[in-house]
């Protein structure tokens, strides 16, 4: 009897310390485990133009400084609460003006108000390096700065950057998807339309331009299949300090501007006169009335916001209802 009390005895000191030792050595690992769950869970860094941005958590007040990301934002579902101003409207292009109540102009895409901006305490910036460049130090001292690093046509690859500093990877997928379905269902509702050779023309104060391929119209043509027209090709050489987004043009390359389809455009900022003058004397020229596309009645004007200047996902949605209903 004496020995099986010892021995019960030595048995429960046993494991009251193994009791204790597991206690001592789970507690500090799994506060450990939390916090390195913690981190996982919302730190992530984005690489972009200017190097690397570091953000703690998802954000939750964005401040963007893009036309094109401005409906990067709204095409995810993020209200911005700053925005530079959009180039037509007042202060928001048409197309997005019901979804931007309340949000905060911080000027415009040159010339940014770093006061308003830091004023907002936003989680994020977005911005551009060809327009913002100047300020990415100040910019990145007030809250984690995005830049995209270019603002010609391809604006896919600027959206999976956004997308990608929001922390909305998939659900920019998913955006990217149901457009390439809706090029898609254009296409295929174009049928043979698609081969044929298209021109686009800006007008402009005092200025006169044929957009090519680096263009946003242009890449949105190109993913549908329209050729350009051949005797422009020419104008596009590597002395062209456009490249291939666009150049101007005098009168005297009017002849070029012929095509099958012409779909033209006019930027008229507040009903610029000079602009809309400048529209009106190339369209009431002989040698325009002269080309063939205008003859036969293939000429037309289009929204020089969604057709070119807003540049972004839910502009390119338009674009493609626009030429769905020009050419059926």
């Amino acid at each position: 009897m004496k020995g099986f009390k010892l021995s019960f005895t030595i048995i429960s000191l046993f494991a009251l310390i193994l009791l204790a030792a597991c206690g001592n050595t789970s507690e500090k690992p799994a506060a450990s485990n939390q916090a390195d769950k913690k981190t996982a869970d919302t730190s992530y860094t984005v690489e972009h133009a200017m190097g690397t941005a570091t953000l703690e958590k998802k954000p939750e007040k964005v401040v963007v400084l893009t036309n094109e990301g401005t409906e990067a934002l709204l095409a995810l579902g993020v209200k911005p609460v700053g925005a530079v101003q959009s180039w037509l409207g007042d202060p928001w292009y048409d197309h997005i003006k019901d979804d931007m109540d309340d949000v905060e102009v911080v000027g415009v895409e040159g010339e940014v108000n770093l006061e308003k901006i830091a004023a907002l305490k936003p989680d994020l910036i977005i911005g551009n390096k060809l327009r913002q460049e100047a300020v990415y130090e100040q910019l990145s001292s007030i809250a984690p700065t995005v830049f995209s690093e270019t603002l010609r046509g391809d604006w896919k690859e600027n959206f999976k950057l956004y997308s990608k500093a929001l922390n909305l990877e998939d659900e920019g997928t998913k955006v990217l998807s149901d457009f390439d379905a809706h090029v898609e269902e254009v296409k295929q509702k174009l049928g043979d339309k698609v081969n044929q050779e298209v021109s686009v023309v800006r007008f402009m104060a005092g200025k006169t331009r044929i957009y090519y391929t680096d263009s946003f119209s242009g890449i949105i043509f190109d993913q549908l299949g329209f050729k350009r027209v051949k005797e422009q090709e020419e104008l596009f050489t590597p002395e062209n300090k456009l490249g291939k987004l666009a150049i101007d043009v005098g009168k005297e390359v009017l002849p070029k501007m012929d095509g099958d389809i012409l779909f033209y455009f006019t930027y008229a900022p507040q009903g610029d006169k000079e602009a809309l003058n400048t529209a009106k004397e190339w369209t009431e020229d002989p040698l325009w009335k002269n080309l063939d596309v205008v003859k036969n009645g293939n000429a037309h004007e289009v929204s020089d916001a969604t057709w070119n200047t807003a540049g972004g996902v839910l502009a390119a949605n338009i674009m493609l209802d626009d030429l769905e209903k020009i050419m059926q």
